[in-house]
């Protein structure tokens, strides 16, 4: 580059947003070669074919060190068995995991890591594949419950069993639980530690599955007023509160603030992607549930150690 042009170029940092700025500043100290140097960092614990932790050095490949298992004989490297196994250009991954932090769509993901659009949507949901199975296993103290609602959407399909919506549409019927919608249960205790789960149908059954899956015997549920947490309440054994739709939104230390302000925050979010394929679902709900556990201020390496499955355990 000539040096007129450089000096071009360094008047318009001036002009760049902060996001803009870090992502820079990412670009230029983390290169391919550092990117390999921090899944070194992060070399396995254990072999993750037999889990066995007796390892031993054995050379390297494409950048990365291997390893091989004394009790299978085994060998692998740091990515073997993570979504990121096999998958090339590691020198674009950090800037990826930046466009994961930021929320971009899946072409300005391709723009700002400079690959393929085809390439940004497949590592979506690589990148993904972890994240979205990473949430909350056991909740204490009040643990506050509500149902949000998505339309069911065949995006990218090519063939549909109904007309195709106009701009994303809207559901036939006013209120949730309708057959053009998704349901999903939001559970999320006072510590902020979250789950949500994809129903079936908005019944006494699947609600009750799911609730049985994450809370604890101690727990006491905190609903609104409909019967289907009544119901599974009641033949748990498990202590409930209810909040009514109209009054007062708050009862001493129960109410449903909490998941009502985190709901609030998933469909704000979800707005930016036009609507998302169904069978995609989770994996955004994942996404977004990792953002609030670190309360919106993730890093590049934490990202990718999400990725990666190198992440703190969720309890």
């Amino acid at each position: 580059m000539k040096q007129q042009q450089f000096t071009q170029l360094l008047h318009h940092i001036e002009e760049l947003s902060p996001s803009q700025r870090e992502q820079l500043l990412n670009l230029l100290c983390f290169d391919g070669a550092s990117a390999s140097a921090f899944l070194i960092e992060n070399h396995p614990d254990s072999c993750p074919h037999c889990h066995s932790v007796e390892l031993r050095p054995w050379g390297s490949s494409h950048g990365l060190p291997r390893y091989r298992c004394k009790s299978c004989s085994k060998t692998f490297n740091p990515l073997t068995g993570t979504p990121l196994a096999r998958l090339r250009k590691k020198e674009h991954w950090l800037a990826y995991a930046q466009c994961l932090i930021d929320g971009f769509t899946v072409r300005r993901s391709a723009k700002e890591c400079r690959i393929n659009k085809n390439t940004a949507f497949l590592w979506r949901h690589r990148f993904l594949k972890f994240i979205a199975n990473k949430q909350a296993t056991q909740e204490h103290g009040i643990v506050e419950a509500d149902e949000t609602f998505f339309l069911k959407s065949n995006k990218g399909q090519k063939t549909l069993e109904r007309p195709a919506r106009v701009r994303g549409g809207v559901s036939k019927t006013k209120g949730g639980g309708s057959e053009d919608q998704v349901s999903v249960l939001i559970v999320r205790d006072r510590s902020g530690q979250t789950a949500d789960f994809m129903l079936e149908r908005l019944d006494a059954k699947h609600v009750g599955a799911a609730l049985s899956s994450v809370l604890s015997m101690d727990a006491c549920l905190c609903t609104d007023r409909a019967s289907v947490y009544a119901a599974y309440a009641k033949r748990a054994g498990i202590k409930h509160e209810t909040i009514k739709a109209s009054g007062p939104r708050k009862r001493g230390p129960f109410h449903i603030q909490n998941v009502n302000a985190y709901d609030s925050r998933l469909k704000s979010w979800m707005v930016r992607f036009r609507g998302v394929a169904t069978k995609y679902l989770h994996n955004y709900l994942g996404w977004h549930r990792m953002l609030d556990r670190y309360r919106y201020q993730l890093n590049q390496r934490q990202c990718l150690s999400e990725v990666a499955g190198w992440g703190a355990t969720v309890t």
